[in-house]
């Protein structure tokens, strides 16, 4: 009979607020709106760093791109000059020093107005950014430089440019044309650092990039 009042005496506004304290506890527990905050901002400051770093990316890219089209746009143009200036070296080279020596007036002006014609026009790609190649007496270099023969020396180093035969010319950093060139062989080789890149053979093709 105790037993049963006990029971009776419950006040039910305790009971129904003991069970909201319990569920309210679990609910804070599982969504901490602090932390919620936190992960959410960092979130955001994640997706700011990359959305940055694209856009410098974007911005160099563009850049990059900017300064090729400006160097290089009067490649197409210096590559089809190259021709002119070979055709003025080849009447000039073809003028014999005893041929020089007796020319009259008339004949050395002419000479000099082809040489001053020749000089101003490489002075005029040169501002454009073309350079002349002439390697005699340097090292092989398949990136500028195509063998087109072999020459027995034993005087100069192994793969030595000893005879030019076109000049080659390069615009920035990119090759218009190599510069078709004749090679030692049979000379004592050069020694390498230890884990250089062994050199490529004589006659490699060039990349023409420009």
């Amino acid at each position: 009979m105790n037993d049963s009042n006990d029971k009776t005496n419950i006040n039910p506004e305790d009971a129904v607020s003991g069970h909201e304290a319990e569920n309210g506890g679990e609910a804070q527990a599982a969504l901490d709106p602090t932390e919620a905050l936190l992960a959410e901002n960092a979130e955001l400051k994640d997706r700011m760093l990359r959305t940055m770093a694209e856009m410098e990316n974007l911005r160099r890219r563009t850049e990059k791109e900017i300064r090729d089209s400006k160097q290089y746009a009067a490649a197409s143009f210096a590559r089809d000059m190259l021709g002119v200036g070979d055709n003025l070296r080849r009447a000039l080279e073809a003028i014999s020093a005893e041929a020089r020596d007796a020319a009259n007036e008339s004949m050395r002006a002419l000479i000099e107005g082809v040489e001053m014609t020749e000089r101003e026009m490489l002075n005029q790609l040169e501002k454009h950014g073309v350079r002349r190649i002439d390697p005699a007496g340097e090292k092989f270099d398949p990136n500028f430089h195509q063998a087109m023969f072999e020459v027995p020396n034993t005087e100069v180093p192994n793969n030595t440019v000893v005879q030019v035969m076109q000049a080659g010319y390069v615009i920035g950093d990119r090759v218009l044309r190599p510069a078709l060139v004749g090679v030692s062989k049979g000379g004592p080789k050069e020694r390498k650092p230890e884990g250089e890149i062994p050199a490529a053979e004589p006659g490699s093709t060039v990349d023409r990039t420009a």
